[in-house]
């Protein structure tokens, strides 16, 4: 049985070559996912171990900073002194740098990356564990000088004696390259500008007795721990100390949500692949043993019993699981080796030559690849195990290939009712988390029922889709058409593959539309100003830009927006940690703000504040509350909630509760604070003219844009438009693995009806004939799949629109444009997986087609 299960194998591997594709591609992507993620989180552990402090010393963080505000939390310079005189302490120094700052050069063009990474200024202090090395140049000295790191000094072409300027939170200031310093471990990608301390001191922090931290190197033979307790012991509760591991922890933990994304997209990916690929392998299979009757029975009549039947065939499906494995994982490492090199275009200067490849990526690698393979070839594996010695003498299907639906009738029916009322409770819920939960569930529950009961729909749609190919073919329409109607099992499988992805296509399609049409319509109804300006990747930025503003004769109105963090005491006991928006007190001028209780002059009164109506309802606050509120750095005050929003939308991550105040309140607490955004009316008539005004006295700040309401609806669909691109690369993949599976299907249905075919061809039928009956049999099985998908998808959609409601994106709109093109394209889909096997089916040989056993 084994050498019979081994020359069977090898007989039919050009067949299960695309069935072994398809695993290819989804062990790839799960072992690519785990190498490069593997390989980031060790390059950076290594880089945050050797360049951490033994003890870093920083402000202590009352309050989480959800939402970027502009404040820098510093420490007293003079600690570094108090510090170095604890015993265990070889030396102290101060450590000064700002993340939200600009960099321009000569052209006011900006000098730092493209790729989302941050500008850094710091201080120039050497020591054993600097990140980089003076390679050219000079150190800086004084307040016009500084150094620049060579990658971006060669991707900017900046040299020695350019000058370049500093945008900072205090102010701007111009400084002349003396020096440029190379990194000596992995480059993040950050920019990195040098100042001497000073000179960093006051123009990065406004304050030359401030520092952003205070770094100490132990004393040889004291341990980190041993010195942390010790200048604990020294400083008292007031500030966070961290050892170097826990510096390097909490860095990687930063850095983990950056690799996440990559791999969870990727192992998404991977989901697809995996869940396609078991309808290909499902059915290869299935036709591989229909194919291959006669000689399993013979094994029968020559003693084979069912278990060796069965275990034969289950054998073949861990060989071609072993093989795709072993392949799926060479190509998982080419796949990371890609993405490395992707990352060195973005400034991170990954090594793929310290490629990391854990003992977990090859045991998940073959359990996906064998695992899938072993589940998908299992049904059919039992199929072969019921045919009977008696098939040896005829040339008969497998037994229950043709046996009715019942039993998948009535699954599928109980499947979808399930799925159904999972996606009615979605539409019914009232909190995002259930009806998230029901969501999951609903789409779950209707895709495995979709695929159970799709062999049940093959007929009826399909006698629907393919209605005209009589009319407009004659009889090479009618076989066409009943070729796809023979084998219903194995229409609905194929189907099943482009059905998936395109779903999810659908699904996320509307999803997407939907949020762009309530971002819209929020617009429409809530910004009022004539022009935004604000940071392009809405990080807050310097007064400067708002004087710069102000500035301008056109401007009629202008109002700051600025964030501000702070923890309330609610009156059912919550400490709630939040970040509040602070406004100018002209906030009517600019924007539509409704109320359910009160109106602006109250919510933006001194010492006021407003809530939204619900969350208020929600934790028993009423109008004329006093709650305590702390704001970072030890301020505490109380404030009145004087008004109630009413403003049916979210207030987005990390900003609970819509709180909203005054901007002169906030200036009271957190005087520190930069602005968010700046709100600008024009003088009457004069709104060109303002814009033009505002580009031209703004070109110095390369980091803001000046947007209307036409710009801002066109950078939030840029936002939704990643999504967009992550859903048509899912569906790329999908078609891809889903063409696969037609070419399969069609490829091993030539094989089976050879005699047929060359019947036909006897009597009269011509290859060019031949060809466009297997063409439209593969269009009309590939225009079902994706009439299941987009049925399915777009109840997804309204699905999922319902809960994005519930977070006040109420709008609903469909992509009749998406909708209309992936029926386009699963015609061209069809064409194109059909071009091989019809080109092979008409170059048969009449005769031995005939003949064919």
């Amino acid at each position: 049985m084994l050498k019979a299960t081994l020359r069977s194998f090898f007989a039919h591997k050009g067949r299960l070559l695309l069935s072994a594709l398809a695993v290819i591609l989804s062990v790839a992507f799960v072992a690519g996912s785990l190498i490069f993620s593997d390989t980031v989180a060790r390059t950076f552990d290594r880089l945050f171990a050797s360049t951490s402090a033994d003890v870093t010393v920083t402000a202590k963080k009352e309050i989480s900073e959800s939402v970027p505000s502009g404040m820098a939390q510093n420490v007293p310079a003079s600690l570094a002194d108090r510090v170095g005189k604890v015993d265990g302490v070889a030396r102290a120094w101060i450590d000064v740098s700002a993340e939200n700052i600009t960099v321009v050069d000569r052209d006011n063009e900006s000098v730092g990356p493209t790729s989302g990474a941050p500008t850094i200024a710091t201080n120039w202090y050497v020591t054993d564990r600097s990140p980089v090395k003076l390679t050219s140049g000079r150190e800086p000295r004084g307040p016009r000088e500084a150094l620049l790191d060579k990658d971006t000094a060669d991707k900017k072409d900046v040299a020695i004696g350019d000058p370049l300027t500093v945008l900072a939170r205090p102010g701007s200031f111009e400084v002349e390259i003396v020096g440029i310093a190379t990194f000596t471990t992995t480059n993040p990608g950050a920019a990195l500008v040098f100042l001497d301390t000073p000179t960093a001191q006051s123009r990065l922090l406004g304050r030359a007795d401030a520092a952003s931290a205070i770094s100490v190197e132990a004393a040889r033979g004291v341990d980190d721990t041993t010195l942390k307790q010790r200048i604990a012991a020294e400083l008292g509760s007031g500030y966070e100390l961290d050892t170097a591991a826990e510096q390097a922890e909490s860095a990687a933990s930063e850095l983990g949500g950056f690799i996440d994304v990559i791999k969870y997209v990727m192992l998404g990916f991977a989901g697809v692949a995996v869940l396609v690929g078991v309808f290909l392998i499902v059915n290869t299979f299935s036709m591989l043993i229909a194919q291959r009757t006669r000689e399993l029975g013979l094994l029968r009549a020559l003693g084979a019993d069912r278990r060796q039947v069965r275990r034969s065939v289950l054998t073949e499906a861990l060989l071609l699981g072993l093989v795709g494995s072993t392949l799926g994982l060479a190509s998982g490492v080419g796949l990371a080796a890609g993405l490395i090199a992707l990352m060195g275009t973005f400034g991170m200067n990954l090594s793929a030559a310290e490629m990391v490849i854990g003992w977990g990526t090859p045991v998940a690698a073959y359990v996906v690849g064998v695992g899938v393979t072993f589940v998908a070839a299992y049904l059919p594996a039992r199929r072969a195990a019921r045919v009977s010695p008696m098939a040896a003498l005829a040339d008969v299907e497998v037994a229950g290939v043709g046996r009715p639906l019942k039993v998948r009738a009535v699954v599928g029916a109980l499947l979808g009712a399930a799925g159904a009322c999972a996606l009615g409770g979605t539409a019914a819920s009232e909190e995002t988390a259930t009806a998230s939960s029901l969501l999951g569930l609903g789409i779950v529950l209707t895709l495995i029922a979709t695929v159970v009961a799709g062999p049940l729909l093959v007929r009826p749609v399909i006698r629907v889709l393919g209605g005209a190919f009589p009319r407009l073919y004659g009889p090479v329409g009618r076989m066409s058409q009943r070729n796809a109607l023979r084998n219903p099992r194995r229409t609905g499988a194929t189907a099943a593959a482009l059905m998936v992805g395109l779903a999810l296509v659908a699904g996320l399609s509307v999803a997407s539309a939907s949020i762009t049409k309530s971002f819209d319509s929020q617009i429409d109804k809530t910004l009022g100003a004539d022009f935004v300006v604000q940071n392009g990747s809405f990080m807050p930025f310097p007064r400067e830009v708002t004087e710069k503003v102000r500035a301008e004769p056109a401007v009629a109105t202008l109002v700051r927006q600025r964030f501000a963090p702070l923890a309330v005491r609610l009156p059912d006991g919550r400490r709630v940690e939040t970040t509040a928006v602070a406004y100018d007190a002209r906030l009517d001028e600019v924007a539509r703000v409704t109320y359910a209780s009160g109106d602006t002059a109250a919510a933006l009164a001194p010492g006021s504040l407003a809530m939204d109506v619900e969350y208020a309802r929600e934790h028993g606050v009423r109008i004329g509350a006093v709650l305590p509120v702390d704001f970072p750095g030890g301020r505490k005050a109380e404030l009145k909630v004087a008004a109630f929003s009413d403003m049916d939308q979210s207030g987005g991550p990390g900003m609970v509760g819509g709180l909203f105040l005054g901007l002169a309140t906030v200036e009271k607490y957190l005087p520190d604070g930069q602005e968010g955004a700046v709100f600008v009316n024009a003088t009457e008539g004069d709104v060109r003219q303002l814009r033009a005004g505002l580009e031209k006295a703004l070109e110095p700040y390369p980091q803001v844009q000046v947007r209307d309401q036409a710009d801002y609806k066109e950078l939030i669909r840029e936002q939704i438009a990643v999504m967009l691109y992550l859903v048509y690369a899912l569906l790329g993949l999908a078609i891809v693995i889903a063409v696969l599976g037609v070419v399969n299907t069609l490829a091993l249905s030539v094989v089976e009806r050879t005699r047929e075919i060359g019947l036909l061809r006897a009597i009269g039928l011509s290859r060019v004939q031949l060809r466009r009956m297997i063409r439209l049999e593969s269009v009309v099985i590939a225009v079902f799949g994706a009439v299941l998908g987009l049925a399915l998808g777009l109840v997804w959609g309204v699905a999922i629109h319902q809960v994005l409601a519930l977070e006040g994106l109420a709008a609903f709109a469909v992509p009749w444009s998406t909708v209309a093109a992936v029926v386009v394209g699963s015609v061209v889909v069809g064409l194109v997986a059909a071009l091989l096997p019809a080109l092979r089916a008409s170059r048969m040989n009449v005769l031995a087609a005939i003949a064919h056993e």
